[in-house]
């Protein structure tokens, strides 16, 4: 009788054991729940405040001062360029070698590098060996005098006294490899962009010279560029856009529409007279002027095509009033 009470006490013990583990058990799975729960809200919640603004709220009259401008996207004709890699130089033709016509001493220079003669303007006087008369040395051409070799008191001989160059026309050397010359031909339309500066100009291709560097087995494809104002220099590193091909783009924008957002090249579209929406978009071929949209706008949409990085800037600034 003893030995059958002992054994009810003890598994009426471990069943309330049981029956404690239990409640310990659901109540550390709530817990758990509890705080992931807390922790998803969290992360949601941090979601929503890390999220840029889409819209933008703008009147008509601000939106005009500020310089902002639409245009309608419509299909456009995308011209495919191939980029070739050269340099400004001077014309061989209007560089001038001026030299002593006669042996003697210089008495004086009247001219400084870097200076802008005319033709006939006297360089030098110089004394001859055989006559002791001085005679004067003259620009054979109009130009810039970009050597300068002498001094007075010096002996003029067979060297070259001075160099000038006429820079009112230069030459771009572009490079091109023989796996591109069969896209390369003189004639054709070229865009010479420098590479430090917003610096171009357009121009067509002169020529091909006939001959093929021994090392690099590039051939010379030669631009002249109208320099009247001085913007080019001989030695300038330059990019050329060649116009090779033409594609039809069934819809297509200003590349100056186009901004990045979140890393997301977007576009703005104006919704109604105030408000600008961003519409990411998958983009196609661009040729410096227009650039194919694939998805993410329609036909006849309008959207921002100048100024559209004001918009973006006001985006930002009420993400930022936002997240404090």
């Amino acid at each position: 009788m003893k030995i059958t009470l002992s054994i009810l006490i003890l598994c009426s013990i471990a069943f309330i054991a049981d029956d404690i583990d239990q409640l310990l058990f659901n109540s550390a799975h709530a817990t758990e729940e509890a705080h992931d729960h807390e922790n998803h809200d969290e992360h949601d919640n941090h979601d929503d405040h890390d999220e840029t603004a889409t819209e933008a709220i703008i009147e008509p009259d601000a939106a005009k001062q500020a310089g902002i401008f639409t245009e309608h996207v419509t299909s456009q004709t995308i011209k495919q360029s191939m980029v070739l890699t050269g340099r400004m130089m001077q014309v061989p033709d209007n560089t001038y070698t001026v030299k002593a016509r006669f042996p003697g001493i210089v008495k004086s220079v009247k001219v400084k590098w870097g200076e802008k003669v005319k033709k006939g303007h006297v360089l030098a006087l110089i004394e001859s060996n055989d006559s002791l008369r001085t005679y004067s040395v003259k620009a054979p051409q109009s130009g810039i005098v970009i050597e300068r070799n002498t001094n007075a008191g010096d002996v003029a001989n067979e060297n070259a006294l001075f160099v000038i160059a006429d820079l009112s026309t230069l030459w771009a050397e572009f490079n091109v490899f023989p796996s591109d010359l069969d896209s390369i031909r003189a004639q054709q339309d070229i865009i010479i962009q420098h590479l430090d500066s917003n610096l171009s100009t357009q121009s067509k291709i002169k020529m091909l010279l006939p001959v093929a560097d021994a090392v690099s087995q590039t051939v010379t494809a030669i631009v002249p560029i109208s320099n009247k104002d001085n913007l080019w220099r001989p030695g300038m590193i330059v990019e050329g856009y060649v116009h090779v091909q033409e594609k039809l783009a069934r819809l297509a924008i200003k590349e100056s529409a186009l901004q990045n957002m979140d890393e997301n090249p977007v576009v703005f579209v104006k919704e109604n007279e105030s408000m600008f929406v961003s519409h990411e978009v998958t983009l196609g071929e661009r040729d410096g002027e227009f650039i194919e949209v694939l998805s993410g706008l329609s036909e006849g949409d309008e959207y921002v095509s100048q100024g559209s990085f004001r918009i973006k800037a006001d985006l930002l600034k009420s993400t930022a009033e936002h997240d404090h």
